[in-house]
């Protein structure tokens, strides 16, 4: 059983604006975190005196402690309350960002970035969860599409706003502007966005389900990373990867059989759910090393300027702004398999169009058309996927759904990071040098078509053509108040 403070809310109405105005402002506070801080980090390694694996650990730090927790800050919104967590991981991460801010060393720096992604954790899986809770069945779709389109332009725009914080002022200033922002966020939540929970979610929290998975994707991605500099022989290595693989392994025993699972795997028994929670998987991966490549490489193969290179995603971004809501629409209508499928096809054609770009590439007959049609394949894609991933559970489980998919998400990213330049013959070699990165970038973009490929094979086998809709409500708690799920509709999740 769901419970919902006030009448669903309907999209385009004020208290709709309201609440897609909180969630996409509390959800690009982490996503400009997670672009902001590279363009700083020279900056902040010589103020710091920070050496490579000090900045590394600034961008990893965060990534880890948010992809380990996303699911529990999901579960947690399910039993304590979906607003309540979500404003806590606001708050939470406005004062890890001061911490950041006044951080006297790299030391203090990394420990602030990895509280930072407790925050990150809390407050993600809420937005959408708050999305899917809060808003009429029937504008679900539209109100997921419209936070995709805005909340991507979070991540585009930071690193425009990283380099002119640098340039007008120092690295500290990209940290604390998250402390009014977040402030903002806190107000608007507390007077406009109604308050959901799952009363049957089980009140233990599940700490060995949390040291497991946190320790899994902490061993898997060490163990990659520093795979490319030692070898796989490294006795340092080994062990991570062991460890990582062995504690993954553990986090499954451990779901299967606790009582409370942070992740209960019955769930996966949902066809629609697990197919999108694996093309997510996929889908994911491949962006993320595009994301993490195709600017170095712009930059240091392509001699664009940083500024440049950061503009080159742009398209993408407003492609994504003008569509995502009307592919969420589109999607309500002629149900998410066709463009779960069409999207990463679209996908896989641009990504081999990147792999040509090379010392030669001009912007507007190299670049652009690339990023158009990157643009148009995940317009496409990201909110039927988002939308499938959680529409496909009762509405009882919107913040363990909501969790699942961003833990899979960043889970993905993560790894991609680690592995793609591996997998794509990096070795030792240096990724700030010409010859050494263009067969690298070339290699990846190429595996990223694939995987690509790989999610829309898997789309169209696995999700289907339209959602089940979930069994009408029979009792009402109150005529100003949403229905109660009945148990018919808790079983149909099932």
């Amino acid at each position: 059983m769901d419970v919902t403070a006030g009448a669903p809310v309907r999209y385009g109405t004020p208290v709709g604006r309201w609440v897609l105005l909180a969630t996409v402002l509390g959800s690009s506070l982490a996503f400009i975190d997670s672009t902001v801080v590279n363009i700083a980090l020279p900056a902040i390694g010589r103020d710091l005196g920070s050496d490579a694996a000090g900045l590394q650990w600034t961008v990893n730090g965060y990534a880890l402690s948010l992809a380990a927790l996303i699911l529990l800050g999901g579960s947690l919104g399910d039993r304590y309350g979906r607003k309540r967590v979500f404003m806590l991981g606001v708050a939470w991460f406005a004062i890890a960002s001061l911490l950041c801010g006044l951080a006297p060393n790299v030391e203090m720096l990394i420990g602030a970035r990895v509280l930072q992604g407790v925050g990150g954790a809390l407050l993600t899986p809420g937005a959408l969860a708050i999305l899917e809770a809060s808003f009429a069945a029937e504008d679900r779709s539209r109100a997921i599409g419209a936070w995709s389109g805005l909340g991507g332009i979070g991540g585009a725009l930071g690193p425009f706003l990283g380099g002119w914080l640098v340039e007008i002022g120092n690295w500290r200033y990209i940290f604390l502007i998250n402390v009014p922002l977040a402030v903002l966020v806190l107000l608007v939540a507390a007077r406009h966005v109604p308050e959901s929970r799952n009363p049957a979610a089980a009140r233990r929290i599940d700490y060995a389900g949390v040291l497991t998975g946190a320790t899994g994707l902490a061993g898997l991605t060490y163990g990659f990373t520093a795979w490319p500099e030692h070898g796989p022989g490294d006795p340092a290595v080994l062990v991570s990867l062991a460890v990582g693989a062995g504690a993954m392994a553990a986090f499954v025993l451990v779901e299967r059989r606790s009582s409370h699972p942070m992740l209960p795997l019955r769930i996966f028994a949902n066809k629609a759910f697990g197919g999108a929670n694996l093309v997510t998987f996929l889908v994911y991966a491949a962006n993320g090393g595009v994301f993490f490549l195709f600017v170095v490489n712009l930059q240091v193969v392509s001699g664009f300027t940083p500024l440049a290179s950061g503009m080159a995603l742009l398209p993408t971004t407003a492609l994504m702004l003008l569509l995502s809501a009307r592919a969420g629409a589109l999607s309500q209508r002629t149900g998410p398999r066709i463009l779960m499928t069409v999207g990463p096809l679209i996908c896989a054609v641009a990504l081999l169009m990147m792999s040509r770009i090379g010392a030669d590439a001009t912007y507007w007959a190299d670049v652009l058309p690339a990023v158009l049609i990157f643009g148009l394949g995940l317009s496409a894609l990201v909110a039927p996927l988002t939308a499938t991933a959680l529409g496909a559970l009762d509405d009882s489980y919107a913040g363990i759904a909501s969790g699942v998919n961003n833990a899979v998400a960043r889970a993905a990213g993560l790894l991609a990071v680690a592995v793609l330049p591996l997998a794509a013959g990096l070795g030792s070699g240096n990724l700030t040098d010409a010859a050494q990165l263009q067969p690298v970038y070339r290699n990846t973009m190429m595996i990223c078509a694939g995987l690509m490929v790989a999610g829309a094979v898997l789309a169209y086998l696995l999700v289907p053509s339209r959602l089940p809709a979930h069994t009408p409500p029979r009792t009402f708690c109150d005529p100003c108040a949403p229905p109660v799920q009945s148990p018919e509709s808790i079983k149909s999740a099932r």
